[in-house]
């Protein structure tokens, strides 16, 4: 039963449990606990949502808007679900949590004192930070009551019966001016218009100045007739007054029912459901029919079409459908529409109806009775269907004749393994319907169906949705659907046989465990031996795939073996190797592969390679260093910084006896290096070289600093042995906490000239192995009759001279005999081993150091001839060279069709080839000579021939025929 309205909390011991223990805890606290809090229409999950929170870091860092921006609104869209007021719900179920959960986190999932009620729940949720608020700390915001009294006046006078303030302004200012402050006093009246009236004194200056005094008669002030001045002024005012201009006024139109008609008609709506009745408010969301409801999409009218059982509803459904999946099939998916798959395989099983007096029905229910025979278990399968099916009469279609009704219903059960068929292509739909147990059981009794030619298509439909859906299912050898595929091997229809073999071969292909192919009859097996005959790819191809699964298993290599003719099976794959093979050059084959762009380290030079390198002067110091780590290339680039870094991180500690360049100098000498490398300026003030990328092996350049001509081109030697290293302890970004201070592997990866240099460094940076005391001997005097000989530049200590130490006879450098009471371990790569492993192997005067120094040996890396760019002194034989053709290839360039298929079956008869064809009797050294006797017989000496040819002269089947040759 649906809940109702308001009711979204679903109840459970655990939900129980929860709400008692906070329920004690808010007694105890003496708080208000709101066990079901709503939001709109929703009850809140007190115990969801605290899961929520608590996952998310706890209620401060939920309320954290850098940390967690909007994490309440999302966790209002999750509670409530999202709409125009998500932003004021959001604040809700915040208050929520703080009202009745944010004390309980604290005590319960922090474990600390949580603040005093008065300061938590008490106040208001704004903010956050509440595992810090304290008494002393907090500050409690004013309620509104004291706002308003700390606002005004505190008698309840209203403000139109309190006495106005003085208002105090600028005196400056006149009484009533507009450039005052308006206040609740008298108002002052406004000042009277006066019109412009010139200066007196300017006007009777000009007066003197340009004309006599007039004689009429009147009052005269200094001179000046006063009355006809402001006469004349205020004419003159009067005559140049403009009035202001007029401006037409901006008229609104009227909403009328001939202008705006669709207003009217939303008001007459919206008047109607005002005064509609409750009926027609629980049914306002709802187009009825007749109402302008255009009614479901085509998907869903096509289903329910398909479900109504009526035969001119379905062709209308499935006409639509074939539609559909063919031209939308990748978005039209099975899990969208459930039902469908059933509808449709329903339908399919109705074609057992054409040919058998059965009808089938499904049942969905755990138990079914086992009484009726035409009852199908919708939910695991059924089994002995194929038996039921051929236990009923069938009905005379021997003719070719069909009448309409029977043509019509045929039409509609192909098209409806039509539409099966085109929506397993997708593989989420093969998946779906792999996992419906009445799509096997129709697929095994549309195979059993009488051979009739009308049937022929939909048998075709059958085997493609098989092909795409048994990948995910394992079925047994006893199961119908396996049984009716194996007898499909006998039909003599080409794309039957070819459809066949390609699902048999693909059963379980998708899951873990191989799948062993049972049951398959030694006349099966003997036909596709003879179909390899054939000049046909496809069907030479399917028997591959079939026979590459069938071999997959040493029982049943040894059927194979004793139901077809061995030295021909053997001859014929071993002449598929080269099907389709065309002749190429053999430097076309070897053709350079596209260069690796990947970006890689600068590589670290050893002391010793540096030491050579500092025999030359700058700048060809740094240019030679530059030959050896970098390359050109057009497309990469890196940033100046970082080479500078790696230039001067390798010549740092020599700087104070042989100085570097300085930054503007080694970058100049980069360009000048590598033609094409140029210094830029990338985005963001970015400061690159483009040009030129880091090499994965630093080379020999064969131009001095150590190196000779003839080694130009060889990489130098990496050390891959792993020390641990220091980390500093991190902070959790949840928690806060910080971890304990680690050790991490990392490896040397310094680069050597050669193995013994590399052992030296190995024996004394990272063993650390005691220095030999120097060895003294009697100084020797020179023959007085030779007089070229020189005085002894050796050390002399008391007589004696030490002789000088060879570098390359570790014995003279190390102390091996006293480092044996220390046990070593070996670092490099993934090797474990320890000097203690070798106490028993060392003599009884021997140094278990010196062993131990000999197994790091091993490991190092020694430069071949192959690492030098070196032409080889004598050319291979022609009959021996490789890349003389190649057979077909993939998008990757590796071997593909039917070369690779007959490869990959002779590597598994090879692997499981059995000792004998007869397991019973004979003695153990007659089964031995019997297996001898039988690899012989299959790898005789041509086949044995042809694969060595195939192996000196193929470039994309070499390794698969070698590892037939190992089998073998």
């Amino acid at each position: 039963m649906a809940p109702k309205r308001g009711q979204s909390i679903e109840g459970s011991d655990e939900y129980d449990k929860f709400l008692k223990k906070l329920a004690e805890y808010h007694e105890k606290r003496g708080t208000n606990l709101e066990t079901a809090p709503k939001v709109g229409i929703r009850h809140i999950d007190l115990l969801k949502l605290y899961d929520r929170v608590v996952g998310e870091g706890g209620y401060d860092l939920v309320s954290d808007t850098k940390a967690k921006p909007l994490m309440w609104r999302k966790l209002a869209e999750e509670f409530v679900g999202k709409n125009q007021y998500t932003a004021a719900q959001a604040f809700q179920i915040k208050n929520i949590y703080y009202k009745n959960l944010v004390a309980y986190e604290i005590t319960n999932h922090w474990e600390k004192e949580p603040p005093p009620k008065e300061i938590l729940e008490e106040v208001t949720a704004k903010g956050g930070n509440v595992m810090s608020r304290t008494l002393e700390n907090f500050v409690k915001p004013p309620s509104r009551e004291e706002k308003l009294a700390g606002d005004g006046d505190a008698s309840d006078a209203s403000p139109s019966q309190k006495t106005p303030k003085e208002e105090k302004g600028d005196p400056s200012e006149e009484p009533g001016s507009a450039t005052g402050r308006i206040s609740r006093g008298l108002r002052h009246q406004p000042p009277q218009r006066v019109l412009f009236q010139p200066d007196p004194a300017a006007q009777g200056r000009r007066s003197n100045n340009n004309a006599a005094p007039s004689p009429t008669p009147g009052p005269t002030t200094n001179g000046i007739n006063v009355a006809s001045y402001f006469s004349n002024a205020a004419t003159a005012t009067l005559a140049s007054y403009e009035p202001t201009p007029s401006y037409p006024l901006t008229l609104k139109p009227i909403t009328t029912p001939s202008n705006n008609p669709e207003y009217y008609r939303n008001e007459r709506k919206r008047k109607l459901e005002a005064n509609a009745g409750p009926l027609a408010r629980k049914y306002r969301n709802i187009m009825l029919p007749g109402t302008g409801f255009i009614g479901p999409n085509i998907y869903v009218r096509a289903q329910l079409a398909l479900q109504s059982g009526i035969p001119d509803e379905e062709a209308y459904a499935l006409h639509h459908l074939v539609k559909i999946s063919h031209e939308r099939g990748d978005k039209y998916k099975f899990e969208q529409f459930p039902g469908l798959i059933d509808a449709l395989a329903r339908k399919v099983l109705q074609a057992t109806g054409l040919f058998y007096d059965i009808e089938w029905d499904v049942s969905y229910e755990d138990d079914v009775p086992e009484t009726d025979e035409e009852l199908l278990d919708g939910l695991s399968g059924t089994s002995g269907l194929v038996s039921r099916l051929r236990s009923r009469q069938p009905k005379l279609v021997d003719d070719s004749i069909m009448d309409d009704k029977f043509e019509s219903e045929l039409n509609r059960i192909i098209e409806a393994c039509l539409v099966i068929r085109n929506m397993c292509i997708l593989d989420s739909n093969a998946v779906y319907a792999a996992q419906t147990p009445l799509v096997r059981d129709m697929l095994a009794l549309v195979l059993n169906l009488p051979d009739h030619a009308c049937i022929v298509e939909l048998r075709h439909y059958a085997l493609d949705i098989a092909e795409q859906t048994l990948r995910y299912i394992d079925i047994g050898a006893q199961d119908d659907l396996y049984q009716s595929l194996v007898a499909q091997l006998r039909s003599s229809d080409r794309g039957v046989i070819v459809t066949t073999l390609r699902t048999i071969a693909r059963i379980g292909m998708s899951l873990q465990a191989p799948k062993r192919l049972e049951d398959i009859p030694p006349m099966t097996l003997r036909r596709i031996q003879n179909w390899l005959l054939l000049e046909d790819d496809e069907l030479r191809s399917a028997c591959l795939d079939f026979l590459l699964q069938y071999s997959s298993f040493a029982d049943n290599v040894d059927t194979l073996l004793q139901s077809v003719d061995l030295a021909s099976l053997a001859r014929q794959l071993t002449s598929l190797l080269s099907h389709g093979a065309q002749a190429v050059p053999a430097d076309a084959i070897s053709e350079a592969k596209p260069p690796d762009t990947t970006l890689v380290p600068v590589p670290k030079l050893s002391r010793s390679v540096v030491q050579d390198l500092l025999t030359l002067d700058e700048p060809e110091r740094s240019s030679e260093w530059l030959r050896m780590c970098f390359l050109p290339d057009p497309k990469s680039e890196m940033t100046q910084i970082s080479l500078w870094q790696a230039y001067q991180g390798t010549f740092s500690y020599f700087n104070t006896t042989h100085p570097h360049l300085v930054a503007g100098e080694f970058i100049k000498n980069v360009s000048a290096v590598f033609a094409g490398a140029t210094a830029q300026v990338a985005g963001q003030n970015k400061y690159v070289i483009r040009g030129i990328r880091a090499r994965k092996a630093p080379v020999e350049t064969g131009m001095g600093g150590g190196s000779r001509a003839s080694e130009k081109g060889r990489e130098l030697l990496r050390c891959c042995w792993r020390s641990n290293v220091p980390v500093d302890a991190a902070r959790d970004p949840v928690t806060g906490i910080f971890s304990a201070p680690t050790v991490r592997e990392v490896e040397c990866a310094e680069w050597f000239r050669s193995e013994n240099e590399m052992l030296r460094h190995i024996l004394a940076t990272h063993l650390r192995l005691p220095l030999a005391p120097p060895k003294l001997q009697p100084l020797q005097q020179p023959d007085g009759m030779d007089i070229d000989s020189k005085p002894s530049t050796e050390l002399l200590t008391n007589g004696h001279a030490s002789p000088p130490i060879d570098p390359n006879n570790l014995a003279q450098v190390f102390d091996f005999a006293s480092a044996d009471p220390t046990t070593f371990r070996c670092h490099w790569g993934t090797c474990t081993r320890v000097s203690s492993d070798f106490a028993s192997a060392a003599a009884p005067s021997g140094s278990t150091t010196i062993l131990f120094a000999r197994h790091i040996q091993t490991h190092l890396p020694s430069p071949t001839p192959s690492t030098y760019n070196l032409k080889s002194p004598s050319k291979p034989s022609a009959s021996f060279s490789a890349g003389q053709y190649t057979t077909l290839t993939d998008e990757r360039n590796d071997a593909a069709g039917l070369p690779l298929g007959a490869a990959l079956v002779l590597r598994n008869i090879a692997r499981f080839m059995p000792k004998g064809l007869d397991g019973e009797g004979g003695e153990e050294g007659e089964e031995e000579g019997e297996g001898v006797e039988l690899g012989e017989e299959f790898f005789d000496r041509g086949v044995r021939g042809k694969l060595f040819g195939v192996l000196s002269e193929s470039a994309t089947l070499r390794h698969y025929v070698g590892g037939v040759l190992r089998g073998v």
